[in-house]
């Protein structure tokens, strides 16, 4: 059994970087918006529709290739690594299919916001917007991919700093696009598109420039194991994919979330923006502690040492809490210094005022399901560690049709609910995937799980150093 004050430092070293990495990236979209909140309403209205409509697709595909950091740790855990290169393989390989697909979507941009029933001009900049994130998502999914080689194996720093790099690039080169700065043209929302594709491409080189040297391909095989491994490529759909539609199907219930309350006014659509957007330096940092549980976990498994896992997972639960309490007392005391950051420059007084009143109350009901955010996050960081994948799949498939999807449509569309109802769906949601989640992590079936051969549980290489060294 892990003691104590090493368990808290094991997962500070192996979540922090990660969260620090999702932090980035939340940043980055936090700019992104600032940036074309004031340059018009209309482009603010537009992005997070359109951003959240790219992620419906690309998040199924993001979620499996980076489900092979799943494999990594379980292979790290049991010392098998050269298995190491081959399963990040089975990743790029996947990436490469998605990125195709991925760019097949750009025809399909103008039936899809035609449905939205936003204004004319919101809609033809949704188009723009999601056409250009789509060109260039497979570089994203790529970069995913190679990621899990320093993720899954607990060696977070690198990932954390690649990031920190592609934010440092696009955070100029976005306003820069934006407002026409320096010898930039000004591009609007499509200048936003522009940036954080490129932000994504140089990522990915990085990624691939340290991780194929001939020291990592002695150690880990990363070159010489680039063959398709037929058997390690169907376990990677057979456990990545129901992972994946858990976070395909969280990002759908949002957007649909985002698409009703269009339909409520436009005022409403642009509040809900921004609420969401400051809500996100919530979730991303929670999706870095859920990776890093992941990894703790998928090792503890391979090494076959369940109890460490779930003295690594309460402990993780207890630094979360903290970062939790925090934001909740940012939100109900300095809601209006979060608001005004978005408060677009060609807005009247008064139309900002009310939206603004609305957006205290938004942000008041955010701090309720923060908290059941944050543990539902690390109740599947676990669960997702261990292979237990297809229960993750099919509790969000029914929570989200029965909890949120199916009340918010019939509450708006046919009894005109407001705003402040389709919030309380989005937050009874979120409580109820938490409810199942911990659940099943009560019942203790993920403790027998594993993703990776049984011939893998003994190490091939390092034999000097037990398995429990490798982290």
């Amino acid at each position: 059994m892990l003691q104590k004050p090493h368990k808290y430092r094991q997962v500070i070293n192996v979540s922090l970087p990660l969260v620090v990495s999702m932090a980035t990236t939340m940043v980055m979209e936090f700019t992104d918006r600032i940036f074309l909140a004031n340059y018009s309403l209309e482009s603010i209205a537009a992005a997070l529709p359109a951003g959240i409509a790219v992620f419906i697709f690309i998040s199924f595909l993001l979620g499996t290739a980076g489900y092979i950091n799943v494999f990594i740790a379980q292979y790290t855990g049991a010392g098998a690594l050269q298995r190491v290169g081959a399963a990040l393989w089975q990743g790029i390989y996947f990436a490469i299919f998605s990125g195709v697909i991925m760019a097949g979507l750009y025809f399909m941009a103008g039936p899809l916001f035609q449905f939205s029933g936003h204004s004319a001009e919101v809609q033809r900049l949704e188009v723009i917007y999601f056409q250009t994130l789509c060109l260039g998502a497979g570089t994203l999914i790529l970069g995913t991919s190679l990621s899990c080689f320093y993720s899954g194996r607990g060696q977070t720093r690198p990932v954390m700093i690649f990031n920190m790099i592609g934010t440092l690039l696009n955070i100029p080169l976005d306003y820069a696009l934006i407002n026409g700065i320096w010898i930039f043209p000004e591009l609007g929302i499509l200048g936003a598109g522009i940036a954080t594709v490129a932000s994504w491409t140089v990522v990915a080189a990085i990624f691939g420039v340290m991780i194929f040297t001939r020291e990592n391909d002695r150690i880990y095989g990363v070159i010489k194991h680039r063959r398709l491994d037929p058997d390690l490529f169907r376990r990677l759909m057979k456990f990545g994919m129901p992972g994946a539609l858990q976070f395909s199907m969280d990002v759908l219930g949002f957007t649909f979330f985002v698409f009703m309350v269009g339909r409520i006014g436009k005022l409403e659509l642009a509040i809900s923006n921004i609420v969401l957007s400051i809500d996100s330096l919530a979730f991303m940092p929670l999706m870095g502690f859920s990776m890093g549980t992941s990894t703790l976990v998928g090792q503890a498994l391979g090494r076959n040492r369940p109890e460490d896992a779930v003295s690594l997972t309460k402990a993780t639960i207890h630094i979360v809490l903290v970062y939790i309490l925090f934001l909740a007392v940012l939100f109900v005391f300095a809601p209006h210094i979060l608001l005004d950051l978005f408060r677009p420059d060609n807005l009247p007084a008064e139309s900002y005022a009310a939206m603004r009143h609305i957006g205290v109350d938004l942000l008041r009901i955010v701090v309720c399901f923060l908290f059941f955010d944050a543990l539902y996050m690390i109740c599947i960081g676990v669960l997702k560690g261990a292979g237990d994948t297809r229960f993750i799949m099919w509790s969000i498939i029914v929570v989200s049709l029965v909890v949120m999807i199916l009340p918010i449509y019939i509450g708006i569309e046919y009894f005109g609910m407001g705003l402040y109802f389709a919030w309380i769906c989005l937050t009874l949601f979120v409580f109820f995937l938490f409810a199942i989640s911990f659940g099943r992590y009560l019942q203790g079936m993920w403790k027998r799980m594993r993703v990776i051969e049984k011939d893998a549980m003994v190490a091939e290489v390092n034999p000097g150093k037990p398995p429990s060294d490798l982290i």
